[in-house]
């Protein structure tokens, strides 16, 4: 991890409308507060929301803790993804093989040489949500955001307590 150029993360769910944005404002907090050179992004693994911003209960219930997605627009997840990011986040194991599928796509397409992104769940160094997929609540009630932002807060000082770690080696 450089100093010089962000380490750049990508948080992917189903449609980028509700978790990986959620998870993106959240680790770009933690990040920022932990005064990390690091760069993060959203992505869904479908094309079902492009360029909509955030799901409403997703930005009311995010705004209650204090984080802004109003200016987030939804996208999909490209092949081109896996040489421009560095790391990139599964919210559940569904989205994680549709990852696995793209990236071999990525491979084929740019060399396996060329990409540089690492691929994980979101959870995956989490203590309190160990390897838990952050579950969807887009069908659910409104306790449904509040677990994804639990889990996102929870997952994301993980991966900042992991990225501090690596910048000290």
């Amino acid at each position: 991890m450089s100093s010089k150029t962000p380490y750049k993360v990508l948080c992917v769910c189903l449609g980028n409308i509700c978790r990986s944005p959620t998870a993106e404002i959240v680790l770009r907090h933690f990040c920022d507060e932990a005064n990390l050179n690091i760069w993060v992004d959203s992505a869904g693994t479908s094309n079902y929301h492009p360029n909509k911003a955030p799901d409403s209960r997703s930005q009311q219930h995010a705004k209650q803790r204090g984080y802004d997605l109003s200016g987030l627009r939804a996208r999909q997840l490209t092949t081109a993804d896996f040489i421009e990011f560095d790391l990139i986040l599964a919210m559940d194991y569904e989205n994680l093989e549709n990852m696995q599928l793209l990236m071999h796509h990525a491979q084929q397409e740019y060399g396996a040489s060329q990409i540089r992104a690492q691929i994980s769940l979101m959870s995956q160094h989490d203590t309190a949500y160990p390897q838990q997929a952050v579950p969807d609540p887009y069908y659910g009630g409104e306790d449904g955001f509040e677990q994804v932002l639990n889990q996102c807060e929870s997952s994301s000082k993980a991966w900042v307590n992991l990225f501090k770690q690596q910048m000290e080696q």
